[in-house]
């Protein structure tokens, strides 16, 4: 990922709906080239934030700039930098799907020859191609998200803001969805797309960003999510990571009761859970060398090792794991 000046910084940014505050002095980065996650439960203000990034609301207090631009004080150097593609899609019923692009392609000012141009190339890029005269009422929920999907790339933007794409979408389509995703990575585009199917997220985005009750949780690579413990800080009330740790799954040949006394006996070590052939430990160790190490000493300690994997968690219990031990 690039290690460019971020395309976004949101710098203790505050948003309240009078006595409702949905955004409480939020800061991270989104870097430039990168496909971030944006995570959050319902009422978090993942959407507020979005919204602010996008100049379609503004803060009550804090900052937001984007690619180097405020967006109050500059919003229509902003407007030609963001592409966004809200949870719903606003439809005009009788127009297909070709006039619908081609709307929005004059929307944005574009000329005849070059809005035809760009508008066959979203239809081409998002696989439009078979629905280009089919009227908007006779989408299904798929077919109308990746026409939304087109319509946020008419401009060419560079930074994409998606509130929940994949809402509501089937399998097949929200396959369809991450190869997209990917293709525009590749292309140097950055990505930060709200999102409750946090499994898929771990598998499109190189960072993620946790957010409760308007106040950041964590930012960070996906794996380091899933190998990380988390304590409550005294000043803010959210979750910060502490010293990662791993999870081993170990089996052993026999009783596994030797296995037992050993792992408590041993300085840093818990056992999580006890098991027919064997034990869940957390270790202190997470990096590779550390768990061979500690296979080591398992084994010279005279345990009968038949299986040590790492388990990961899911960021679904990541997240709940910061929440809970957050607020």
């Amino acid at each position: 990922m690039s290690t460019a000046e971020p395309i976004v910084r949101v710098d203790g940014l505050h948003r309240a709906f009078g006595a409702v505050h949905a955004v409480r002095g939020l800061t991270f980065q989104v870097p430039r080239g990168g496909v971030v996650g944006f995570i959050g439960a319902n009422g978090a203000g993942k959407t507020t934030t979005m919204r602010i990034i996008a100049t379609l609301d503004e803060p009550t207090s804090g900052s937001v700039v984007v690619d180097g631009h405020d967006v109050v004080e500059e919003p229509g150097a902003v407007r030609r930098v963001v592409g966004w593609m809200p949870d719903s899609l606003g439809t005009y019923d009788t127009m297909t799907v070709f006039e619908y692009l081609d709307f929005f392609a004059r929307a944005y000012g574009l000329g005849r020859a070059a809005r035809r141009a760009r508008v066959e190339e979203v239809i081409d890029f998002a696989d439009l191609g078979p629905l280009a005269d089919r009227q908007m009422a006779k989408l299904s929920k798929g077919m109308a998200q990746r026409l939304c999907f087109g319509r946020m790339l008419v401009p060419d933007p560079q930074l994409l803001i998606l509130d929940e794409p994949a809402a509501g979408l089937d399998p097949r389509a929200r396959l369809e969805f991450k190869n997209l995703v990917r293709l525009l990575a590749a292309r140097g585009k950055t990505l930060l797309i709200s999102s409750h199917i946090l499994s898929e997220l771990g598998e499109m985005c190189d960072e993620m960003v946790f957010i409760d009750s308007g106040r950041l949780l964590f930012q960070g690579h996906a794996d380091d999510l899933r190998h990380a413990t988390f304590a409550p800080r005294p000043d803010a009330g959210a979750a910060v990571t502490r010293e990662a740790t791993a999870t081993v799954l170990v089996a052993v040949a026999g009783a596994p009761g030797p296995l037992h006394d050993w792992v408590e006996q041993r300085p840093g070590w818990r056992l999580l859970e006890k098991r027919r052939d064997g034990a869940k430990v957390e270790v202190p160790a997470g990096d590779p060398a550390g768990l061979a190490a500690a296979l080591r000493r398992l084994v010279e300690g005279g345990i009968e090792v038949t299986e040590f994997r790492r388990e990961a968690r899911l960021l679904e219990e990541a997240f709940v794991d910061m929440v809970g031990r957050g607020t």
